[in-house]
């Protein structure tokens, strides 16, 4: 009988579910450096089986000369364990920037053998870049204040004049009076757009069906500009109620799948949206002022299979004014973004040529909380549901 098999028949079924349950990536090593177990967070971040992942050696899966093969020797030559933070797994396979912490140990009950515990860097990242969105959409609230005082007023007097000189103009002249309207038009547009950034009224929320919502958003596209784009649907139908405003969910998804359509328009009958749901545990978000942390254990992606994003325009994707479209006003992403983070959840990109996804991680609907929470604020809560219905 084979190692892995002889390690299959004496684990129990009860420590195989604890090992499972673990939202970190977990690898049993033999002294060959062959993989012997993995557990389902493993074959998610590796995107390979268990099964598969057995019949490789450690060094065919992390990059060439990688830290964590150095560190497995010196835990195996000293006995004791070793922490390596900030240790890049990348590959071209499973993403080019893959940061993780390494915990590497000795298996005392079998000498040789090593386990591998990794923990990815992006939930830490996500939290600090998710903070620096939230002061950058500060910034605009108080540009945006300052901008419909200070500009909209004179621009609606610089209208009236080149309507007035319209009157009395040549044809080519009415060209230039049309088009200083025109474009008074398009900054008031703007300011418009900027000012809802201001708006921080307290905004009523309840349990939320995510896939009535993804639902809505999917007909609106498919309706529109989606229409020869293909769905492709992977929720997870016992995922309980979201915590939220049905309103605004439909705004932020409904923005991210016109993002992805855009990003697809030019494969034809290639192009490829994706719509997933899932509960992720284990993720905790502590909110400045707040002694007490966040649980956000729902996770919605919107996935497509375009070019992806820019390198250099990644890290501030979700910045006022940064946008990769040549008309675009870079609004659209920073709106997204705060509605997440009035929400209390956290929203990523992850971009590579083919695959980009936007993660959205939010609290989950709890009866008995948001029944206080409104008795205090004095904020009605939505009507609630029962399940999430996949549909």
């Amino acid at each position: 009988m084979s190692l892995a098999a002889d390690h299959r028949r004496t684990l129990p079924s009860e420590s195989e579910a604890i090992l499972n349950a673990l939202p970190n990536p977990v690898l049993l090593i033999a002294p060959d450096g062959k993989i012997i177990d993995a557990n389902m967070a493993a074959e998610s971040f590796f995107e390979i089986s268990t099964q598969f992942l057995q019949r490789q050696s450690l060094k065919e899966l992390v990059p060439f000369g990688s830290p964590l093969l150095a560190l497995i020797d010196q835990v195996r030559s000293s006995g004791s364990p070793v922490n390596e933070y900030k240790v890049d797994l990348g590959t071209p396979r499973i993403g080019g920037d893959r940061q993780v912490d390494l915990h590497v140990a000795p298996l005392t009950e079998r000498p040789g053998h090593i386990v591998v515990m990794l923990q990815e860097r992006t939930i830490a990242d996500k939290m600090d870049r998710q903070l620096t969105h939230r002061s950058a959409a500060r910034s605009v609230i108080a540009l945006a204040a300052m901008l419909a005082h200070e500009i909209k007023n004179p621009l609606s007097g610089i209208r009236g004049a080149a309507q007035l000189l319209e009157q009395a103009a040549s044809s080519e002249d009415r060209m230039l009076t049309r088009l200083i309207c025109d474009e008074t038009d398009r900054i008031v547009t703007l300011v418009d757009r900027m000012e809802v950034f201001g708006d921080d009224r307290p905004v009523a929320r309840g349990a939320v069906n995510i896939h009535s919502v993804l639902d809505h958003v999917k007909r609106l596209a498919q309706s529109g500009f989606a229409r020869n784009i293909r769905f492709v649907e992977d929720y997870d139908p016992s995922l309980p109620p979201v915590l939220a405003n049905q309103d605004q969910l439909i705004q932020v998804f409904l923005n991210l799948v016109k993002n992805a359509a855009e990003a697809v328009v030019d494969l034809g009958s290639d192009a490829e949206i994706q719509l997933t749901t899932a509960f992720r545990p284990g993720v905790r978000l502590s909110v400045p002022g707040k002694k007490s942390r966040v649980s956000l254990p729902l996770e919605f992606c919107v996935k497509d299979n375009g070019a992806g994003v820019p390198d250099d325009l990644l890290p501030n994707l979700f910045d006022p004014f940064v946008t990769t479209k040549p008309t675009g006003s870079g609004l659209g992403l920073a709106l997204v973004a705060k509605i997440v983070g009035d929400h209390g959840g956290i929203i990523e990109c992850e971009s590579q040529p083919r695959k980009t996804t936007f993660r959205v991680l939010l609290p989950m609907f709890n009866p008995t909380k948001q029944f206080e929470q409104s008795n205090r604020d004095g904020v009605p809560g939505t009507p609630s549901h029962a399940s999430q219905d996949s549909r």
